[in-house]
């Protein structure tokens, strides 16, 4: 089978389009036909060596996943073959830029019936980061005011609908380029951050600030003094402090991503009722994965790309 993986750490020039063999499920697992394999940030950040996640090499990228069962390891209940399936794999083993990828059956569910299999991929780990960040650790109600920086990103885009879905005011940042985006998505305001400062732009005191974007350490803690008494900062932001204020009781809460099937099965039902809009900026095949990695890695990516296996 075709697949994408690199034999040693690096730049995007490490990464191979070749051949290798098919994988086989094992006790637990199931092996699944790829129809999309979503390319994160992050993915730049493992092929780099530059995350603390240990991977095994030659290392197949992309933990994000959607396709058809093919074969069913044992010990595997609740999944057939030819089963829809979407899902956030380990990110420490082999991924989905590949046309066969073996999955544990733990971290899948049933993939939407409303889009394209293919975009289906680019639903699991960021609709996940968002929906973590905003219930799971800020604990957000009904009500509230949240403030979103980097809400143009696409974690940002699941976490502006999912919070508008839960009845908050939302007050997003934006460059001009996702603003149309971001005010589709649900915003209330819309902050420019590229010709106006955070900090002048919100006239009253947010519940929660969750923040998405590279802004610098002091930029960050800046932010905090527009968190309300009792408030909480939730960041995605693994590559620095997550700042507090405990004077004020203002709690700190940093997120890291994990599976949680029933969390994706109800992202999977707001998407088949509507509630929830998965947002595709282009495909690409799999032999063009390289390149993606490669302008990400220059700052050039836009959007949401999914790779898909080219006999497809």
């Amino acid at each position: 089978m075709k697949t994408v993986r690199f034999h040693q750490t690096g730049s995007p020039e490490v990464l191979r389009y070749e051949d290798t063999d098919r994988p086989v499920a094992g006790k637990g697992q199931v092996l699944i036909r790829v129809a999309g394999s979503a390319f994160n940030p992050a993915d730049n950040g493992i092929r780099g060596g530059l995350l603390p996640i240990p991977v095994t090499l030659p290392h197949v990228p992309g933990y994000d996943v959607s396709g058809t069962v093919d074969t069913i390891g044992d010990g595997v209940s609740g999944l057939q073959v030819g089963d829809a399936v979407v899902g956030f794999l380990p990110m420490t083993e082999d991924g989905s830029a590949a046309e066969y990828a073996v999955a544990p059956a733990g971290v899948l569910v049933k993939a939407p019936t409303s889009i394209d299999l293919a975009d289906a991929a680019a639903l699991p780990s960021v609709a996940l980061t968002a929906w973590q960040s905003l219930f799971d650790a800020a604990g957000l109600k009904e009500g509230q005011r949240v403030l979103i920086t980097g809400a143009g990103g696409s974690v940002g885009g699941y976490a502006v609908q999912l919070a508008k879905r839960a009845g908050a005011y939302v007050i997003a940042t934006a460059s001009p380029r996702s603003r149309d985006a971001v005010t589709t998505a649900g915003a209330d305001e819309v902050i420019d951050h590229t010709a106006a400062t955070v900090l002048g732009s919100v006239s009253e005191p947010v519940d929660v600030l969750l923040n998405l974007a590279p802004i610098s350490p002091d930029e960050f803690t800046a932010l905090v003094a527009l968190v309300r008494d009792g408030g909480v900062v939730a960041s995605t932001t693994a590559w620095m402090p997550t700042p507090s204020d405990d004077e004020r009781g203002v709690r700190a809460a940093g997120v890291f991503v994990r599976a949680d099937v029933d969390q994706l099965a109800q992202l999977v039902a707001l998407v088949d009722s509507g509630e929830l809009r998965v947002d595709v900026a282009r495909r690409v095949s799999l032999s063009e994965l390289p390149a993606i990695h490669a302008q990400s890695a220059a700052g050039e990516l836009r959007g949401k790309v999914v790779a898909v296996p080219d006999a497809r």
